[in-house]
């Protein structure tokens, strides 16, 4: 019995945890409101605009065992798939643009799962509009038909478009483009369009009018930018005719004549009327108001008018008809009406026609041979012409006049009454021209003025012209430009000339020939114009690459013209580049280059560029070089003299190179240097001295200049004291004694100077190099061409104080010169080398200084032993 109760607790403990270990709850998501970022995505609303790929929500949800969850997207069948979702950490991103004319609500089943349980809910997604639509007109093209007689104000047509956004986005607004040049409003809300208030519509004067309207939105957001879309249409306005315009006359004024021979019933003239409104015209009824006096009548539908009596029992000469014209009405009303006035003016028989006469008769061609240009106003007196009309009165009244090339003649008298000498006289007499007419062609017209048979007749006048030598010759060109190679041979063909003389016979013929300044290596073929060079001619365009002269071009009579030539020599690389020496030495201090020079003489680019390059070196791969400028420098890992001693073991440091100068011309030609480098380190204690010595290391006269230059001012002050104390003694009212000034002579020690000052005594160690040796050795320049040119001695200027006396100590080790660059002479092309010696930069600068002293003591006058 124990063991039975001791087993029903432990058994229920048993069913109590299985039961807790099967249990298991459903996850489920947070709702966090309508404007939440995360959640179950209820309520959400998204813009159309919204760009693919953003990431718009975050599913977010629990389980309450704290199991880790899982989130999905899924939509029913058939629909778009619009998100996708991570399924780890919730976010949803835009995988599909939204278009909310399309579809404004999208329904997506989102789920949420802890593996063992899935919940799911359909929830919808808002989709928001934005501005992406434009206006568009509905029921296009518009066609509007308008009566003229439409009133101001009136409305004609209304004007439609829908816009399928929604809010400001699809809200339209009307206007009319060119609204100053139309005659017509809208209405910017309705789109009603109507006719400009005080305006009307006329259609004799515009049938159609083009209207172009204007649809405009509200405006709205799209893609955080505020959009404004518009549309354009035309409205084509037709205007209809009205029956608004009276009837109008064509062809006024109205003449008419009845002759002697006229048979009653016959007819004198029609009249013409229109109705002013084209579009749906009336029909015209004619009729006589009054004048007539029952001598004429008109016919009610053509308008013609005839004569009803005999001329002889017509009792007046001239006639006034007043005529109406009515229109009359499809229906049979008349309406408006007009009148015009018609004269029929009674006359006798013209039969008569002008006639042209010649000595001998009826004559109707008449010629001239005559020289061209003659003189303004000269009478063309070989033309004998007479004109005549035989009738009376008015019927013998005619003109006259020349047809034919205008403003060259005119005729005398231009109106004739029966008969006249006709005279034709010069008018123009450049128009007269050889050259451009060989033969003029005129026609002589008399016609009659006030008949009705306008009777006429005509007469040929031609005039044949004779040459005369009028022209110049002229050039094609007021200038010509030429281009020749300075390799070109003598006798080369340089440019051909052209001028003509329209002239004919001699005067047409041209001859050419050249003169100036420019023309002396020249030669032209006088009868084709062409230029060449002399046969000796030999061009060089580093010599002279520009030439210019004239070409003169002279007819028979010397009447000629000039024309310029301008011709350009074009370089031919022809010249090698060169350098000063073809032996060089340089100084070179670490840290700073040296240059290398090559003069190509070819005149023009890219002949004359030099381009540099080292083509051997001793050793190598020390030196770089500049291409354009020639400037060597040491490569940068070389940066002192013990860098320098372990490349070589030449304590001297004088190395080698073979530098080429090459052009760039085709073919190109180069040349060859050798330049051997001292190389040295800058050890000169900084001062003025030492300054100026570094910097005219390689220019000895510069220095000269400059100790010329100070001795030059010392003498101006010395002169300028002695003017003024002359002065003073002169303008003094006292006598002063005369002094004798002895100068006590200076010792003989100072004569030793000269060579002595600088001579130091023999250091044991490196220093050796400085010592002077008093000997033409020491005096060999930088370069080692043994050319050593003497400065010149400047003109002898009143004397300085003598510099003071050097006193050397014979126990003194001797200064101490560092090695510098310097040399006392140009360079030469060509100069023999001279072996170096040791030390002969330092020789150098000594050799420098004391050719300095030597001449300044020439110049002041040291006595000499």
């Amino acid at each position: 019995m124990k063991h039975v109760r001791r087993f029903i607790p432990s058994l229920f403990l048993s069913l109590v945890h299985v039961c807790l270990v099967q249990a298991n709850y459903a996850p489920y998501f947070f709702d966090n409101g309508a404007r939440s970022t995360n959640g179950n995505m209820a309520l959400l609303s998204l813009s159309e605009d919204t760009p693919v790929g953003t990431h718009v929500y975050t599913l977010n949800g629990t389980d309450p065992e704290g199991d880790p969850v899982t989130y999905g997207l899924a939509y029913e069948a058939g629909s778009r798939r619009y998100f996708s979702v991570d399924k780890n950490l919730g976010n949803v991103t835009l995988i599909e643009e939204l278009d909310r004319e399309k579809e404004d609500e999208i329904e997506v089943i989102v789920s949420i799962s802890d593996g063992l349980s899935t919940v799911s809910e359909k929830v919808r997604i808002l989709v928001m509009d934005a501005n992406d639509e434009s206006p568009e007109f509905i029921n296009t093209p518009y066609i509007v038909q308008v009566p003229e007689n439409a009133p101001s104000g009136s409305s004609i047509f209304k004007i439609e478009a829908v816009d399928k956004d929604t809010g400001s986005g699809g809200s339209i607004t009307y206007f009319l483009q060119n609204i100053h040049a139309n005659k017509f409003t809208i209405d910017r809300h309705s789109g009603v369009l109507r006719i400009k208030t005080g305006v009307t519509l006329d259609y004799e004067k515009s049938r159609t009018h083009f209207v172009i309207v204007v649809a405009k939105d509200g405006g709205g957001k799209l893609r955080g930018d505020n959009k404004v879309f518009s549309a354009t249409t035309t409205v084509t306005v037709n205007v209809e005719d009205v029956q608004d315009t009276p009837p109008m006359f064509i062809g006024t004024p109205y003449y008419g004549y009845v002759y002697e021979d006229t048979l009653a019933g016959s007819e004198v003239l029609t009249v013409v009327a229109l109705d002013g409104d084209r579009g749906k015209p009336n029909s015209i009824h004619y009729c006589i108001v009054n004048g007539s006096e029952g001598s004429f009548e008109i016919s009610n539908t053509t308008g013609a008018i005839s004569v009803i009596k005999s001329p002889n029992q017509l009792k007046k000469e001239v006639y006034e008809l007043k005529v109406q014209a009515s229109e009359v009405s499809p229906e049979g009303d008349v309406s408006v009406y007009a009148f015009a006035m018609v004269t029929i003016r009674v006359v006798d028989l013209n039969n008569h026609p002008p006639t042209f006469y010649g000595e001998n008769g009826p004559q109707n061609r008449f010629e001239l041979t005559m020289y061209e240009h003659p003189p303004e106003g000269e009478i063309l007196r070989g033309l004998k012409i007479t004109v005549n009309d035989s009738d009376q009165g008015a019927n013998a009244k005619f003109n006259l006049r020349l047809v034919g090339p205008g403003g060259i003649f005119r005729v005398v008298p231009q109106t004739v009454l029966n008969e006249a000498q006709v005279t034709i006289i010069v008018e123009n007499s450049a128009a007269i021209d050889y050259e451009k007419f060989k033969v003029l062609t005129f026609k002589l017209l008399a016609i009659e003025v006030n008949t009705p048979e306008k009777f006429s007749s005509t007469a040929d006048v031609v005039i044949r012209l004779l040459d005369t030598n009028d022209n110049v010759p002229k050039f094609s060109s007021d200038y010509y430009i030429a281009r020749i190679p300075e390799n070109s041979p003598g006798g080369s063909n340089v440019v051909a000339v052209t001028a003509t003389d329209p002239d004919s016979g001699l005067w047409g013929e041209v001859k050419y020939s050249i003169y100036g300044t420019g023309a002396d290596l020249f030669l032209i073929h006088p009868s084709t114009g062409i230029i060449y060079t002399q046969p000796w001619a030999v061009l060089d365009a580093e010599v002279n690459s520009k030439y210019n002269f004239y070409v003169k071009a002279e007819d028979a009579d010397g009447k000629y013209s000039l024309a310029e030539v301008f011709l350009t020599v074009l370089d031919v690389n022809d010249h090698s580049p060169e350098f000063n020496e073809n032996i060089q030495e340089k100084t070179m201090i670490i840290g700073s280059p040296v240059k290398i020079e090559a003069i190509d003489q070819d005149a023009e680019e890219p002949n004359n560029i030099v381009d540099y390059s080292i083509m051997q070196a001793d050793p190598a791969n020390v030196f770089d070089i500049d291409q354009s400028t020639g400037e060597i420098k040491l490569k940068s890992y070389i940066r002192s003299l013990d860098i320098i001693h372990n490349i070589t073991k030449n304590k001297d440091c004088i190395w080698s190179l073979v530098v080429q100068a090459k052009d760039r011309g085709s073919p190109s030609f180069s040349t060859t240097a050798v330049l051997k480098i001292d190389i040295t380190e800058e050890t000169l204690h900084k001062g003025p001295m030492a300054a100026f010595l570094m910097q005219t290391k390689d220019n000895p006269m510069k220095a000269l200049g400059v100790l010329a230059g100070v001795m030059g001012i010392m003498v101006l002050i010395t002169i300028m004291i002695s003017t003024a104390m002359f002065w003073r003694n002169k303008r003094s009212n006292k006598i002063m004694p005369v002094r004798r000034i002895i100068k006590k002579r200076q010792s003989p020690q100072p004569r030793t100077v000269r060579m002595e000052w600088l001579k130091f005594k023999r250091p044991s160690n490196a220093a050796e190099k400085f010592v002077v040796e008093d000997d033409a050795k020491s005096l060999h320049n930088e370069n080692s061409n043994n050319n050593i040119q003497v400065v010149p001695v400047p003109p002898t200027a009143p004397l300085p104080p003598p510099p003071p006396t050097l006193a050397l100590k014979g126990d003194t080790s001797g200064y101490r010169v560092p090695t510098v660059s310097g040399s006392l002479t140009p360079k030469f092309i060509n100069k023999q080398l001279k072996k170096r010696g040791h030390g002969s930069a330092h020789n150098a600068l000594v050799s420098e200084l004391k050719m300095k002293f030597e001449k300044r003591n020439a110049a002041i006058g040291e006595p000499h032993i």
